[in-house]
């Protein structure tokens, strides 16, 4: 019988993959899941993209002789390196409260027509509410409102904060691998006050802020919620409470009660529904000393969690001194943490956020945001990650 070379050739090659160590290396390898209805929603800002005023650094520069873009055609060209990225979600910052069902509509229509789903808006603007001030009852009202105009223009989730005080001053840039920019938070470091050098610990209380105690703030939420959360349920909307970031222990003379674990417990307990959750950050779970992946479970198996924030830190000191650092490098099990997500059903939003400040973005603007933090560059670094996170997640 006369068989030719390119038969023999053939012939080996379906033995080879018909082998067992073949079999094996197959059974190891299994295809990709991706994203969809049942998993997270990785999304980013359309800042993130380098839209005008945006994170994502400057907008890249236009062809010579070009006219430079004006703010649509820049969030145009923003959602573009987005979506270039595999993003379909988006977060934004809300309107001035009260929100308006048109209004919202619009901004949803808006993204729709980028390919971009507003899956998350930022609601502010109720300090007195925050405080127990006069006309604390008037914004309470006003965010109810808020809540169902974004019930009827389809809005699934609005993230908000309730800070005694935010410890910003806090914040200064340290230098990590090759010269990369990270934020580091530090309660004794030195900062500027009145021209004099003092430790962020023993900074004064802002004039239009006070100093107040955990029973103040607890009692001051628990009546926020008490009246918000009960039409976010007819609403169809959740609430997504952001943990104080940074947990310093006290924040311009005030404590602050979403700055530990047992604290986030407490909240989702004032009134017991999904619509009652927390914007669930692993950095400053971290931060706080504890482990992600345990605070992680305990909060999506109830249901209660919103929104993620998916970052890394390296930790000096519990709540007081940590450093905000690549994705892949700091001492959270990103994919551990993924898993238990994936694991207890979570399907909202996640947010790969604070990235690192690389030299290709800085040398294409001012980047806003934190000091050591990064742009669009950085930022496809860290979707790319928690991409990877999430299909080795989906196949375990």
């Amino acid at each position: 019988m006369n068989v030719s070379r390119r038969k023999l050739m053939q012939a080996a090659g379906v033995a080879a993959l018909a082998s067992p160590a073949a079999t094996a290396a197959g059974a190891m390898m299994p295809p990709n899941k991706f994203e969809g209805p049942d998993t997270p929603k990785i999304g980013l800002s359309l800042g993130d993209g380098g839209a005008l005023g945006g994170r994502g650094g400057a907008a890249p520069p236009t062809p010579p002789g070009a006219p430079p873009l004006n703010p649509q055609q820049a969030q145009e060209a923003a959602a573009r390196r987005i979506k270039q990225l595999g993003v379909n979600w988006v977060l934004s910052g809300g309107p001035a409260i009260p929100w308006e069902e048109s209004s919202l509509k619009e901004q949803i229509d808006r993204f729709k027509s980028y390919g971009l789903t507003l899956g998350n808006l930022m609601i502010q603007g109720f300090n007195n509410a925050i405080y127990a001030r006069p006309g604390r009852d008037e914004e309470i009202a006003k965010v109810i409102a808020s809540i169902q105009a974004a019930g009827k223009a389809g809005l699934p989730v609005v993230e908000y904060n309730w800070y005694a005080h935010r410890s910003t001053e806090g914040y200064f840039e340290e230098t990590g691998r090759a010269g990369a920019g990270l934020t580091t938070f530090d309660y004794e470091h030195e900062v500027d006050s009145n021209g004099a050098k003092v430790k962020f610990k023993d900074l004064p209380p802002l004039p239009n802020e006070g100093a107040h105690t955990l029973d103040e703030m607890w009692a001051n939420i628990t009546y926020f919620l008490k009246k918000v959360i009960p039409e976010c349920e007819k609403a169809g909307v959740r609430m997504a409470l952001h943990p104080n970031d940074p947990p310093a222990p006290i924040s311009r003379g005030s404590q602050q009660i979403m700055g530990s674990v047992e604290g986030w417990k407490k909240l989702i307990e004032i009134v017991k529904s999904p619509c009652n959750g927390i914007t669930f950050d692993c950095g400053v779970t971290r931060e706080m000393g504890h482990d992600p992946v345990e605070v992680g479970r305990y909060f999506a198996s109830r249901d209660r969690i919103n929104h993620v924030h998916f970052r890394n830190v390296k930790v000096v000191k519990p709540y007081e001194h940590y450093s905000e650092v690549f994705i892949d490098e700091g001492e959270n099990n990103m994919f551990a943490v993924m898993r238990e997500l994936i694991r207890n059903k979570y399907t909202h939003m996640l947010y790969p956020e604070h990235p690192r400040a690389l030299d290709y973005d800085r040398e294409r603007g001012r980047i806003g945001g934190y000091p050591g933090g990064g742009g669009y560059a950085s930022f496809a670094f860290q979707v790319g990650y928690a991409r990877a996170m999430m299909q080795a997640a989906l196949t375990v």
